[in-house]
């Protein structure tokens, strides 16, 4: 008998043997899952979860992985994120502020188990996706312990991680989650036609580039509001956050993934075809000081 379908006989006897013991533990994991895909991750995603543009490029598959306060697309493939989501609220002036842990933890659920010392003598940051500070503000320990997971790391040059993108993600927290009263983030790493990996480690592969993309929640007295930036890892960390807007189509077209997709066609297509500072007041935090010298 073919061993496969002697599997599934023995199995299925097991259950007719057994159904008091097989069918509370079957109603505990259908329950679990109805629960992962229904509340928990829709929770953590606005206007649908992160697409792949083209299913068959191996380049663009990932796991999602819900994490306290963000929820990450994973590709074992790449060691890096290909997408992170959170959301942000204003921070209370008097929230408490944890102290930053001294090294990232592997991922139990990775694959590829990247580490922390993967990344030593690389030359390169163990740049956040999902920021600490944001996370460990608005989500407490179990938020910061997740931002610090390798799973939302990503090879970062010292002057885009420390200064630019550190800047970036002051403006987000301080400016644009104040202004707005909520904002979406999605986040992730830009990967060149050959990419690169870490010379400390063959698990991690070298982004070109990040990007980010802001949106506001559509309602029924206010349109929707978004934002993107492509910023290279080759930045001197002084310019600008002005010089490196964009469009979320370019984003697309870059990342091969497809944002948004719950929107309607026409509001999506406004969207991420557009450029609109304006509603952001952009230019008021275009030079804003990094923490870092």
């Amino acid at each position: 008998m073919n061993k496969t379908l002697q599997f599934f006989l023995s199995t299925f006897r097991f259950i007719q043997a057994y159904p008091r013991v097989i069918m509370p533990i079957l109603t505990l994991i259908l329950c679990g899952y109805g629960y992962e895909m229904l509340v928990a991750r829709p929770a953590l995603l606005y206007q649908g979860t992160p697409q792949a543009i083209s299913t068959w490029n191996t380049n663009t598959w990932f796991r999602v992985l819900r994490n306290n306060g963000f929820i990450v697309g994973y590709s074992d493939l790449r060691g890096n994120p290909l997408w992170v989501e959170y959301a942000l609220t204003p921070v209370a002036d008097n929230a408490p502020r944890l102290k930053r842990p001294a090294r990232f933890q592997t991922d139990w659920r990775g694959i590829n188990r990247v580490s922390h010392d993967d990344y030593t003598k690389s030359g390169y940051d163990r740049g956040h996706n999902a920021p600490n500070f944001a996370m460990s503000m608005l989500y407490g320990k179990y938020g910061q312990a997740d931002s610090f997971l390798m799973t939302n790391i990503s090879p970062q040059r010292p002057k885009l991680n420390q200064q630019i993108w550190q800047r970036l993600e002051e403006a987000e927290i301080s400016f644009f989650a104040k202004n707005f009263g909520k904002v979406w983030v999605i986040t992730g790493p830009i990967f060149g036609t050959n990419s690169e990996k870490l010379s400390s480690s063959a698990r991690v592969d070298i982004p070109k580039a990040f990007y980010k993309i802001y949106v506001t929640e559509e309602t029924d007295s206010k349109p929707a509001f978004a934002l993107a930036f492509i910023m290279p890892q080759t930045v001197t960390g002084k310019e600008p956050l002005t010089q490196f807007v964009t469009t979320i189509d370019t984003v697309e077209a870059q990342t091969g993934l497809d944002f948004l997709t719950d929107f309607d066609d026409k509001t999506e297509n406004h969207l991420e075809g557009t450029i609109e500072t304006v509603p952001w007041n952009l230019n008021a935090v275009s030079k804003i000081s990094s923490r870092y010298p």
